[in-house]
């Protein structure tokens, strides 16, 4: 039996299985994804994971368009609003809320049995600065996945996991 020490980085298809169980629809996930980067116009929600210490162990982004889409499909929000959200580079907070809903489920890919559980932190609003100590990580390259997704009936954007 071997001990793992570090928490898992999810694969294309846990993500993707993942956000279709969430969403109840098809999901399709291209790997080689641009990085997400919050510093970007309409910025990213982010997602900041700690184990039970409080130390930072993972960051999960969604660009807006994702944000937007996933978000609307998990809250039954019509695909029109999500995209009006994407085109005028402003998540909606019900859009918003949503995706924070799909952030927190997140963290169970990241948790194995012999790791320290992790659980999500805080979430930081498109636009809104991320702590000093979370944006050194978002470009680095450390254990992560970069990804498109697309959800059906809404459209696809960007996602990207770093697991520290």
């Amino acid at each position: 039996m071997s001990v793992q020490t570090e928490n898992p980085l999810p694969t294309a298809k846990d993500v993707r299985d993942l956000f279709e169980g969430l969403l109840g629809r098809e999901v399709v996930v291209h790997t080689g994804g641009i990085m997400v980067d919050p510093s970007e116009p309409a910025g990213a929600l982010v997602g900041t994971y700690v184990d039970p210490f409080l130390k930072l162990k993972a960051i999960c982004l969604f660009d807006l368009p994702l944000a937007a889409y996933a978000g609307g499909a998990i809250g039954l929000i019509p695909a029109p609003v999500a995209k009006e959200s994407v085109e005028s580079d402003m998540l909606d907070p019900a859009l918003e809320e949503n995706a924070r809903e799909v952030l927190n489920v997140l963290a169970s890919l990241m948790n194995a049995e012999d790791v320290p559980h992790v659980k999500l932190d805080r979430a930081y609003s498109p636009r809104e600065d991320v702590p000093a100590d979370v944006a050194p990580w978002v470009k680095s390259y450390v254990r992560r996945q970069d990804l498109t997704i697309e959800v059906a009936g809404y459209g696809k954007g960007c996602f990207s996991l770093l697991v520290l």
